[in-house]
């Protein structure tokens, strides 16, 4: 995609981020049939025009799933910048005869240019770039939210073993990726610039509110569907231990599973382990042939 001959709004580093926000609101959003014909233009010819209405239709999508990830203490301005490299790329791939909307595809982009982002930059901290510490480390908040809402400082043991045995990691990760990022959150009280605005005053936005919240209920049921699907190359015996583990809110212990199944505690954690790997290069290989996600 030639984004030279695009004219949109160009987020800078000098302070401009309350007038980008501004502007970006300007643009109208857009209905199912015409996405669909600018995407059939621009796929078919090239049309730039059309290539730039799907992309500034979109842009306060990159700024709402940007707020998302303000807790790691990066500018805000950045990571909607490499949102929205994440938001061009989804449109030059975007194939409208799929069947769903371009901001369902997008997310994915989106979400993989801003956490590449924020890999980059806490690089300098030594973050794991191990599956497992990625999981770990876009992850934790949400859980620890959930099992403890408005905790602070250090978590409770049990709560550094549930988290632990929830994403695959050590107890020792859990409480260090934690102290991390304890302190790095940004009020959305925080001033955005020199009239006084904060930053719930930016994320309040109805439409865009609707527009994320379809997009998400589209990826949550494709999900369950590329899940319902790939689990069926599992045997009984890992899909029951799987369910067990990972796929039920109160997860059954090793314990209890070695003593039905017979088999040692390790036993069991390597047939999870293995029928976890299955599963997910199941699920991430016909995520891509269904062109859901964005191809390496």
């Amino acid at each position: 995609m030639n984004t030279s001959s695009m004219k949109f709004p160009v987020l800078s580093n000098e302070g401009g981020l309350g007038a980008y926000l501004d502007q970006i609101k300007k643009f109208p959003m857009l209905d199912a049939e015409e996405e669909y014909m600018l995407a059939k233009n621009w796929k078919s010819t090239g049309n730039v025009k059309s290539a730039e209405k799907l992309v500034t239709s979109h842009l306060r999508l990159v700024a709402k799933i940007a707020m998302g990830y303000k807790g790691y203490g990066l500018p805000l301005n950045e990571m909607i910048s490499e949102g929205n490299v994440g938001l061009m790329q989804a449109v030059k791939k975007f194939e409208p005869e799929k069947g769903f909307r371009l901001a369902t595809y997008a997310m994915w982009w989106i979400k993989a240019s801003i956490q590449e982002y924020i890999l980059r930059s806490w690089s300098l901290v030594k973050i794991g770039t191990t599956t497992a510490q990625k999981k770990l480390f876009f992850n934790l908040k949400k859980i620890k939210n959930q099992i403890s809402p408005r905790t602070e400082g250090d978590l409770k043991d049990e709560h550094v073993k549930k988290i632990a045995n929830q994403l695959n990691v050590s107890e020792d990760e859990v409480v260090s990726m934690n102290r991390r990022l304890s302190g790095k959150e940004q009020s959305l009280n925080a001033p955005i610039g020199e009239d006084g605005d904060e930053w719930q005053d930016w994320v309040v936005d109805k439409s865009m509110d609707h527009e994320l919240k379809i997009a998400q209920n589209e990826e949550m049921e494709q999900r369950k569907d590329l899940l319902q699907d790939s689990i069926k190359i599992l045997n009984s015996r890992e899909k029951e231990i799987l369910y067990s583990r990972k796929l039920t809110d109160d997860p059954v212990t090793l314990e209890d599973l070695s003593k039905k199944f017979k088999i040692s505690r390790e036993r069991i954690r390597q047939i999870e382990n293995k029928a976890f790997e299955k599963l997910q290069k199941h699920m991430l290989n016909s995520a891509k042939s269904k062109n859901l996600l964005p191809a390496n």
